[in-house]
């Protein structure tokens, strides 16, 4: 039961948030990680690095010595992959850049998370948390609103952890295409690049007149308050509502019109009304009631937590979304799980993180002798010219909504054919179809008939890979669950996305973003003392899209080394619980003082955003370079100052001059600095972005132009594409069809036997 990246050896270069929790991600799964942390240990000295350095060996070089950069280029012939994050040209300068290394390790995948691209002229800018954030526009008021007022400022690190995953990804990527051809590759995922993963629909525009912006509208989706004081997040959109609204007592409600979308919209007055009257009938029951009435009745509801509860709750225990470890400087330690599971690679957490230099010896001495060399079959001719990473794979997605198709996206975007099978009975989103269907394949089927059931089961004969996103049961129920496919396609990765998992007491609740950012702490945090809010962007959603496609290139490395398929997840609560990982802790004696609520715009004085005479910028530096902000103009004695005081004195000096006068002398005086962008428009028309591929404009057929983002992660030999344009629902099937020779059925699947 070993790992699926068992043999692989990661040196670990990473420092802050994003480089180590890439290298835990690939220690999580079997990989041989050596941690190369400077004589005087990590950068940031965080608790959290009892996470993110968990499983790895530890060994202490000075790269400016030239005995341990020599140690560190002999470390580095031994390995499969290299991980680093620092500022473009750093590794260059030590003579351990990508161009360097691959003359004389063809075979190296290397891995850069840098905080701007090499490319972009922002890449000498210290890309502080805070600063990529207010680039990317994470800090903006709300979800439709082009108002440039106060930032709202969120403690987790998005920016990072979402290089971090995109990172694993395309690492894993690169072993597949390895392990077809031989050849390494450079992998470059900046975490400016990487934010437009968790932009995802808020960055989409469709330009035809009267076409509708994202997020409007009244809905039952909502936070409510309840008896207790507390509050559950309720969700409406799952098809269960009438067993709700009776096992709630007021079934009398469908009668009135509150499960008449089209009639809510059309008379706004009405639907406020029905809000008015659900937040008095939460006032009847506790927050923990709800919870249990609610997922009781098939419906979507959960607690608001702190995140210090999740950390003790049966299912996030139950789940292993939190395991605890022993570590050697805190004792005890709560943390996230593995956040890609595999059934037949299962990997596990090696140990807690080591002491700094622990491993010396046994690492010098390991890579000193040969490692054992891994066969690899010789590449057929199609793969002696591999294009893609997964070139001539074949992909079904089943999934709706964004965390499940977000998957088989990532999957086309490395090359995979995808063929997106689309329900009948509940035709996609428009916004979400346009964002997370681009570069797949679409047709309709309805897997409860024969007739699509006929088709689907043809379409399994040629695949390599099934997703789904049912709830735990349902595919089961449908005849199409991982064991039923594996009897006909033993060689099949089957891949399920859910919100809780596949294993815990909540495993078979139904939820969707809002659900897992309540469950795990995220909306209480944002909110702070008042009502829970979510954040601006769907990030566990997009996120476990992401580590959706991480464990399916897992379990494709085990597959060509192997011949055997297995069942693969990823769920919304695994990915809530590591997107907060710097909090996302319990020892003895912790303390719980990340900034949280409405009000504050950073962690610090150096660390927060400030309004100058015409806007606002996000300052990001340390207290060892006040002195050369002291010699900035207008900052003259902020040296002698701290705490509260700094930061008063930083307000009254930066409102004097303008957000370009600042930033550019901050950025030149070493510090980080950045404009907060104000809405994701701004972001999306930015020429560098457009002119990068993160921004695309394309025609897409019978509705005209649209905006989306693109991908991120850039590979120098087998790059991601975005695909083609999302098509229309059920405009591929007759391509489909043929390929499977039921051409002939088409009438029929037109007719609504089995699609429509």
């Amino acid at each position: 039961m070993a790992g699926a990246l068992d043999g692989i050896r990661v040196i670990d270069f990473g420092q802050y948030i994003a480089g180590p929790m890439a290298g835990m991600l690939l220690a999580d799964q079997g990989a041989d990680v050596i941690k190369v942390d400077p004589p005087t240990g990590p950068a940031w000295d965080t608790p959290a690095n009892a996470a993110w350095n968990r499983g790895k060996r530890s060994i202490a070089l000075d790269l400016k010595a030239a005995g341990d950069l020599a140690a560190a280029r002999t470390l580095i012939a031994s390995a499969d992959v290299l991980i680093e994050n620092f500022r473009p040209g750093v590794m260059d300068r030590l003579g351990l850049g990508a161009s360097a290394l691959g003359e004389v390790h063809p075979g190296l995948v290397y891995l850069s998370l840098p905080g701007f691209a090499p490319d972009d002229p922002r890449a000498a800018t210290r890309a502080y948390e805070g600063v990529v954030g207010a680039a990317a526009a994470l800090y903006r008021r709300n979800r439709t609103s082009k108002v440039a007022g106060r930032p709202l400022y969120t403690a987790i690190p998005l920016a990072s952890t979402y290089a971090a995953i995109q990172g694993a990804v395309a690492t894993a990527m690169a072993l597949v295409a390895r392990e077809r051809d031989g050849r390494g590759q450079v992998i470059t995922v900046p975490l400016f690049d990487a934010m437009f993963g968790a932009v995802g629909y808020n960055g989409l525009t469709q330009h035809r007149p009267g076409a509708a912006a994202p997020g409007a509208g009244v809905s039952l989706t909502t936070q409510f308050e309840c008896a207790d004081g507390r509050w559950v997040m309720f969700h409406t959109g799952n098809g269960r509502n009438v067993q709700v609204l009776e096992a709630a007592g007021v079934g009398s409600w469908i009668a009135e019109g509150v499960l008449d979308r089209a009639r809510l919209a059309a008379d706004p007055a009405l639907a406020q009304q029905f809000v008015a009257k659900a937040k008095d009938l939460f006032l009847m029951r506790t927050a923990a009631e709800w919870e249990e009435l609610i997922s009781a009745a098939g419906g979507e509801c959960a607690v608001c937590r702190e995140s210090g509860e999740w950390l003790e709750h049966p299912h996030a225990l139950g789940s292993a979304s939190v395991v605890t470890l022993e570590d050697p400087h805190l004792g005890r330690v709560a943390q996230p799980g593995i956040v890609a599971r595999l059934t037949g690679t299962p990997g596990a957490i090696r140990g807690p993180r080591a002491r700094l230099d622990a491993d010396r010896a046994a690492v010098l001495a390991d890579v000193a002798s040969p490692r054992p060399v891994r066969p690899t079959p010789p590449p057929t001719a199609a793969e002696t010219v591999l294009r893609s990473a997964l070139d001539g794979v074949r992909v079904l997605d089943l999934c709706m909504v964004l965390a499940g198709p977000t998957c088989g996206r990532t999957l086309a975007e490395y090359g995979a054919d995808v063929v997106k099978i689309e329900p009948p009975m509940r035709p996609p989103n428009d916004t979400f179809h346009l964002d997370v269907n681009r570069g797949k394949r679409n047709i309709v089927l309805h897997l409860g008939t024969p007739e699509g059931q006929e088709v689907f089961w043809r379409l399994v004969e040629g695949a390599d890979v099934v997703v789904q996103n049912f709830r735990k049961g349902v595919a089961e129920r449908l005849g199409i669950g991982y064991e039923q496919v594996r009897a006909r396609r033993p060689e099949i990765v089957y891949a399920s996305i859910n919100t809780y998992g596949q294993v815990g007491p909540f495993a078979e609740r139904p939820g969707h973003e809002q659900i897992a950012q309540a469950a795990t702490g995220m909306q209480a945090r944002f909110g702070g003392d008042g009502q829970p809010r979510l954040q601006n962007y769907a990030v566990n959603d997009y996120g476990t899209g992401y580590l959706g496609a991480y464990a399916v290139a897992l379990a494709l490395l085990h597959r060509k080394r192997t011949g055997r398929g297995q069942h693969v997840d990823a769920a919304l609560a695994y990915t809530a619980t590591l997107l907060q990982s710097p909090f996302m802790l319990g020892y003895e004696g912790v303390t719980r003082d990340e900034p949280r609520g409405l009000e504050v715009v950073g962690s610090g004085p150096l660390h927060r955003a400030y309004e100058a005479s015409d806007g606002w910028f996000f300052l990001g530096a340390r207290v060892s370079d006040l002195p050369a902000l002291a010699r900035l103009e207008g900052l003259q004695g902020v040296e002698a100052v701290q705490g509260e005081a700094l930061e008063r004195a930083l307000e009254e000096r930066f409102a004097h001059r303008s957000v370009a006068e600042w930033t550019a002398a901050l950025v030149q005086a070493g510090a980080g600095a950045h404009r907060v962008l104000a809405d994701t428009d701004e972001l999306m028309a930015d020429p560098w972005v457009v002119a990068h591929g993160l921004s695309l404009t394309r025609d897409h057929d019978s509705i005209g132009s649209v905006t989306t983002t693109g991908p991120a992660p850039r590979l120098s030999r087998t790059p991601v594409t975005p695909g083609r344009p999302a098509p229309p629902v059920g405009g591929d099937a007759l391509e489909i069809l043929r390929e499977i020779h039921m051409e002939d059925r088409l009438p029929a699947l037109s007719q609504g036997q089995g699609s429509m």
